[in-house]
């Protein structure tokens, strides 16, 4: 998903992304031009739009934008693009708002650009929400964000766990070796989870492995698969559909509904790929069905 959306829907498929002049858009705005409910004409159209209110925020380079999802949600919007910067800011809003809860805030969805806030509007009123918001996005000094994490990943890559290796080696002129180096050689920021529960949106790979996804998606990828689509990668948590090039398999359990939190990854830490034999994959594997595996998290290095 090289565009993903900002916040329409909450649900993130990585092979059927938003375009990006409609991410962020209220289900009225992204409805095709010329259609206007209950009116038509550009009259019409102007009278029935839902407002957007741009903030400015000293040190920001844009507005925030706040635009109303339904009369139940909110989007809190910092950006169009991809990238650390807008990111943090979103993580910020997040922990935030965890710190220092909003009456009537009921739900709180991250993604890439923007934040989604669900609330209820018998205990809230929107414009006081707004303010509330963006109080919290202008003291955001005021909040000491947890050091980041990594989380280490083994990856059986190759052979039946990985498929299209021999693809993205033939697509980049790479060896597998040469792939599978360069896959595991940094570590990758965790913008969102979406598409299915658990499943990690990764920035930063390296674009020499990027692969364009399938042609037609595989109606069933095995959990614990890892792909590349286009230039990013990522890990489908549980048994689902997917267009990405698979090029490897992970023993351990992104998502365990049994278990608290039932998601392994968490937005604003990162993920590093570990290279392992089918022999220490199998090894894993059953630590993991015993519940004795303990899954490697170390702290993120400081970069220079």
């Amino acid at each position: 998903m090289d565009q993903p959306s900002g916040f329409l829907p909450p649900r993130f498929d990585p092979d059927h992304p938003v375009p990006p002049d409609q991410a962020g858009r209220s289900e009225t705005s992204a409805r095709p031009p010329g259609h206007v409910a209950g009116g038509a004409g550009p009259a019409a159209r102007q009278a029935r739009r839902r407002p957007v209110h741009p903030q400015g925020v000293e040190g920001f380079d844009r507005p925030v934008r706040f635009l109303p999802a339904g009369d139940r949600a909110l989007v809190v919007e910092f950006g169009n693009e991809i990238s650390p910067a807008i990111h943090a800011r979103v993580r910020a809003l997040t922990q935030a708002l965890q710190v220092r809860p909003i009456p009537g805030v009921m739900e709180v969805v991250p993604t890439y650009r923007s934040v989604l806030v669900y609330f209820d509007p018998m205990q809230v009123a929107p414009a006081a929400l707004e303010q509330g918001l963006l109080d919290l996005v202008r003291n955001r000094e005021a909040l000491q964000l947890p050091a980041p994490t990594v989380t280490v990943i083994p990856v059986c890559y190759g052979g039946e766990f990985g498929p299209d290796l021999p693809f993205v080696c033939e697509h980049t002129g790479l060896s597998a070796d040469e792939v599978i180096r360069i896959h595991t050689g940094r570590d990758y920021l965790i913008y969102m989870l979406g598409f299915t529960p658990g499943f990690p949106y990764l920035g930063g790979m390296d674009e020499r492995i990027a692969a364009p996804r399938l042609e037609s998606p595989r109606t069933k990828i095995p959990a614990g698969s890892v792909g590349i689509a286009g230039k990013q990668t990522g890990v489908y948590p549980v048994e689902s559909p997917g267009g990405w090039r698979i090029i490897g398999r992970t023993p351990i359990k992104l998502y365990d509904p049994y278990r608290e939190p039932p998601a392994l990854l968490e937005p604003g830490n990162y993920v590093r790929f570990r290279a392992v034999t089918r022999a220490e994959y199998e090894a894993i594997a059953e630590q993991v069905a015993a519940g004795t595996y303990r899954v490697e998290v170390v702290p993120k290095a400081a970069e220079h």
